[in-house]
């Protein structure tokens, strides 16, 4: 007789058993004007509780979608269990979104209610948002017009729900749009079982408890930070700590020293240049090959990185160069590199555990329980797992595209290793062809230019012309040098050309590097909410002076030298 299924608690049952066995500890700390205000269980309890009743007071049904926009904190985490114990469906939006994004996931989903926090540009946003939708604002200066009611006015006049429902396995709990790196973002369904079976595996594979402490920074409409903070708190009463701003950043991260951390490849980068500048490469690697002080010095650059006593540290959503890893390693800082997707909630399906780590991987597929992983024949990765969505809302073709037979299409190319770590090697579909007909896979490119310090963002584009191209962002470090330094600069970068190509194919060789006059963003569509790389919008930019310089013999073009 087959064995029965592991049935996982949901988020909300918890909540439950927290509130009833450890109602007084400290769960989350909510940084204001310098000082933390603590909140226990209890506290979290009784919030999330009166929301969910005035949730329902306004009106709003169960099965309704209710959208949060806001920055992390304490109040976004009530918000979803609060949504959740109304019986309601929680849309996350990014907090840098544009008001045509959020439109479009606001319509889409036919949101009814909205809870808005900390924004900084709300004002661009709040167009974006339908008249219908009911506001609810967060304890804070959201910097919208129009607020329809106030997160502590709807505390105080609410009773605490009373009910404690517990929700089958395949209810929807959540919907998350998609960055949306090409075309309007994607609606992806996860269940309360997707959700507790990818928790609570992680907390066991990782032996998360209620000793560790995260800081949750990026933002929580990511899946990845979903699951890493929220997830991984909520299931094992990890105590989360979170940000009051970007210029307090580094000081709630000092104050909090947590053991779990989770960044992104370009904060990664951020905070190596933040070190750096402060100690230059060269005086640090002579400090570290000093016996004795070798140590002393890792200890301090890792206390000033607030991170000497973390224990898990992650890096995911995109890939991180390898000299970056290095870098960190060389400083007693061991980054476990991730891979995953909205669609499989970010649980995996491989990543570089504690201990195991394998630069040139994003991991090994055995650490996760559960997920099935395999490359098919057209080299492309599919992933089977109970992590999976549901689907994506109101597409079943799109759905039926990406889930087949029970697998999901990654869209990604790469291969496993004989003892299971996998190496991502592409994109299917950003593989471009040159005038030669030679297909060039960019990401390998952009991989070998990234861990550059003079480079910021890097693009490699060219189909239809006779050789690959680069459009790069600056670093601050490179953009400190200008415009006195502009000549020593492109020399360097020349360097840098010359030195790739060495180690590329002849069809995979760079022509030019073109550098970009302006910053690439989310606000000017070029990069996703979750700081990608909008692969079409840079082409669709860029494209006049690429084509103006088709027949050039210049390596290195400068964008503000065309204005």
């Amino acid at each position: 007789m087959a064995a029965s299924p592991t049935v996982y608690p949901t988020p909300l049952e918890k909540v439950y058993e927290w509130v009833k066995t450890k109602p007084d500890f400290v769960y989350l700390r909510q940084p204001r004007n310098g000082q933390y205000d603590e909140l226990t269980w209890r506290d979290v309890d009784d919030q999330m509780r009166r929301m969910a009743s005035a949730l329902s007071g306004l009106g709003l049904a169960k099965g309704d979608r209710v959208a949060i926009l806001a920055k992390n904190c304490a109040e976004w985490f009530i918000s979803d269990y609060a949504v959740q114990l109304a019986g309601m469906i929680s849309v996350p939006l990014y907090p840098m979104q544009n008001a045509e994004s959020v439109a479009y996931v606001l319509k889409h989903s036919d949101c009814k209610a909205i809870i808005i926090g900390k924004l900084d540009d709300a004002a661009s946003m709040e167009p974006g948002i339908p008249e219908h939708v009911i506001r609810i604002a967060m304890p804070y200066d959201t910097g919208m017009k129009r607020i329809d009611h106030q997160w502590k006015d709807l505390l105080a006049a609410n009773q605490p729900y009373a009910e404690s429902p517990v929700y089958d396995a395949d209810e929807i709990m959540t919907i998350i749009y998609t960055s949306g790196t090409t075309g309007n973002p994607k609606g992806v369904m996860h269940t309360f079982g997707s959700f507790s079976f990818g928790a609570a595996n992680s907390i066991k594979t990782f032996n998360i408890s209620s000793a560790d402490r995260g800081l949750s920074f990026l933002p929580l409409s990511h899946i990845a930070e979903r699951l890493l903070m929220f997830g991984t708190a909520t299931y094992s009463s990890a105590q989360i700590t979170f940000t009051e701003s970007l210029s307090t950043f580094q000081q709630n991260l000092a104050d909090t020293r947590p053991t779990l951390f989770f960044s992104v490849p370009r904060l990664w980068k951020k905070f190596q240049q933040g070190i750096t500048a402060k100690m230059p490469d060269e005086k640090l690697d002579k400090l570290l090959h000093i016996p004795i002080v070798n140590h002393f010095v890792r200890k301090k650059v890792q206390k000033g990185l607030g991170l000497d006593q973390a224990r898990l540290v992650i890096s995911g959503a995109a890939p991180i160069a390898m000299d970056l890893l290095e870098w960190y390693e060389k400083i007693g800082i061991s980054i476990n590199e991730g891979y995953g997707m909205t669609e499989n909630l970010a649980y995996g399906p491989a990543i570089n555990a504690p201990g195991a780590v394998r630069f040139g991987t994003v991991g090994s597929i055995k650490v996760l329980p559960g997920n099935e992983v395999k490359i098919t024949d057209a080299g492309e990765i599919v992933i089977r797992s109970p992590t999976l969505m549901k689907g994506y809302y109101l597409d079943p073709e799109k759905t039926a595209e990406t889930i087949v037979d029970g697998w999901l299409h990654t869209g990604d190319r790469g291969e496993i290793s004989s003892d299971g770590y996998l190496k991502i090697t592409g994109r299917v579909k950003d593989v471009f062809k040159t005038e030669k007909g030679k297909f060039v896979q960019p990401n390998k490119i952009e991989g070998m230019l990234a861990g550059n310090p003079l480079i910021e963002q890097v693009c490699v584009v060219g189909s239809g012309h006779s050789q690959p191209l680069a459009v790069i962002e600056l670093s601050e470090t490179a953009k400190a040098m200008l415009p006195a330094g502009k000549q020593e600069l492109t020399q360097q970068l020349l360097d840098l050309a010359k030195s790739v190509n060495k180690n590329l194919e002849h069809h995979e060789i760079l022509d030019r590097l073109f550098i970009a006059s302006e910053p690439w963003s989310p606000d000017n569509g070029m990069l996703t909410p979750t700081l990608k790389i909008k692969r079409n919008s840079i082409e669709t930019v860029y494209q006049n002076l690429l084509e103006k310089y088709r027949d050039s013999k210049a390596t290195v073009v400068w964008e503000e030298d065309e204005a």
